[in-house]
């Protein structure tokens, strides 16, 4: 009995308490713990009233939500921590769980609408429309959420890519130059900022970007690859070698970086080195491309029997490549023996593990990827156009110096024979004056 008298002078004071604060916060939030506490109080009074012998399941229950849960919610309170925020947030949670992003929203509109400060409710908010695809709306909850909270870098990095998302490029490089100079070793936003700059073609900035990264990540294969990348793109191919070298080091499961070094040692004119980086890229999207660069080199080898075999291995991975080789001038000698038969439907498959190698890349890098090594194989034909030009010029002066030579001996006769006739007239002239 003096058990019952203690717990219903405390569950009271608690609801008094409770009964309080939504009186001060005007929270109707807070009615479901007042609601729980009753219940408890009714148990209590119901045992007494009706003297029924004590039961270890309703005492369990009057203990939790008369005692228990308020006196839980006064204690997070004390903490400085808002339980209505708590509550909304999870409730939104969950709604979110269960898909009704729709009614979450409601939650969490009325949770800011009364605690504009709720740094929770606006980031939550900020997802929720993110989802639904409310780009502009969502962009507007993640500033609010980062300038209740300066330190929230996620969300700083987030209104970044919406801002892209959106196609407002130069607004986003701003976002993301702001937060690496805040939080340097913020990977994703030097990922990101060096993304952007690369499709701008702000090459040496993008550069800078990344070396600043490696500094914190010295050992992350995307760094040294993109730097790979960007200083093809500034045709310095030396330092291009040196980071997809150490890119290759660190995963060689990734052979783009590889065939980028062939390419490399093919322009330098290092045939053994590019045959070597080929083969180490001979796999999955590169296999096609790999086989083609060492037909080429062994035609430069003169050594056409491996040459005409690696193209028609390339072509026959993929058939758009024989439209390529017919226009190719290293080909200009095997042409005649393609003996593929064009299938376009056959093609191998890439190993799944490599498949997720290249999925994860994003699709930015993926097309600077793409033009890297378009950039190296027109930089391949441009060397190849200028040695021919080279040679031509070296060929054409040759046969005017022949032409001249010839030409000079040609007159040098011509002057000799009318000196001959002029000395026989002159000799003829003499004799005919002694005769006379």
């Amino acid at each position: 009995m003096i058990e019952k008298i203690i717990f219903n002078l405390l569950a009271f004071s608690l609801f008094i308490i409770i009964f309080f604060k939504i009186i001060r916060k005007n929270d109707t939030n807070y009615i479901i713990s007042l609601v729980l506490q009753a219940i408890g109080i009714i148990i209590s009074f119901m045992e007494i009233k009706l003297k029924v012998q004590e039961n270890i399941f309703w005492c369990i229950i009057r203990y939790v939500f008369s005692i228990i849960i308020p006196f839980i919610i006064i204690i997070i309170e004390i903490k400085g921590i808002n339980f209505s925020e708590v509550l909304s947030i999870a409730l939104a949670k969950y709604l979110v769980f269960m898909g009704d992003t729709k009614f979450a929203k409601k939650v969490l509109m009325k949770l800011v609408a009364k605690y504009p400060d709720s740094y929770l409710g606006h980031k939550m908010l900020a997802e929720c429309y993110e989802k639904e695809g409310g780009m502009r709306r969502a962009i507007e909850e993640y500033v609010y959420a980062v300038d209740i909270n300066k330190r929230d870098y996620k969300s700083y990095f987030k209104i970044a890519e919406l801002l892209r998302d959106l196609g407002k490029k130069d607004e986003a490089i701003e976002m993301l130059e702001n937060l690496v100079k805040t939080k340097p070793d913020c990977y994703e936003g030097s990922i990101l900022l060096g993304e952007l700059l690369c499709e701008q073609e702000r090459f040496k900035e993008a550069a800078n970007v990344y070396n600043e990264a490696l500094i914190y990540r010295p050992a992350d294969f995307d760094l040294y690859y993109n730097l790979g990348i960007v200083y093809t793109r500034l045709s310095d191919f030396q330092l291009a070698k040196e980071m997809y070298e150490k890119a290759a080091a660190i995963n060689h499961k990734m052979y783009g970086a590889n065939y980028n070094l062939g390419m490399i040692a093919f322009i330098q004119g290092d045939y053994d080195s590019s045959e070597k980086y080929f083969e180490q890229s001979l796999y999955g999207e590169l296999e096609a491309l790999s086989y083609y660069q060492l037909a080429k080199i062994y035609c430069y080898k003169n050594e056409k029997d491996i040459a005409i075999n690696f193209l028609n291995k390339a072509i026959e991975l993929d058939p758009k490549l024989l439209k390529l080789a017919e226009k190719e001038k290293s080909f200009e000698k095997i042409k005649e023996y393609i003996t593929v038969s064009v299938k376009m439907e056959e093609k191998e498959q890439v190993e799944s593990e490599d498949l997720e190698n290249i999925q994860k890349r994003s699709l930015e890098m993926q097309k600077q990827e793409m033009l890297a090594r378009e950039y190296l194989d027109q930089t391949s034909k441009l060397i190849e156009q200028m040695s021919e030009n080279w040679a031509r010029e070296k060929i054409n002066e040759k046969l005017d110096y022949i032409f001249n030579k010839n030409k000079k001996q040609k007159e040098m006769k011509e002057k000799e024979l009318e000196l001959e006739k002029e000395e026989k007239k002159l000799k003829k002239e003499k004799e005919e004056r002694q005769r006379n």
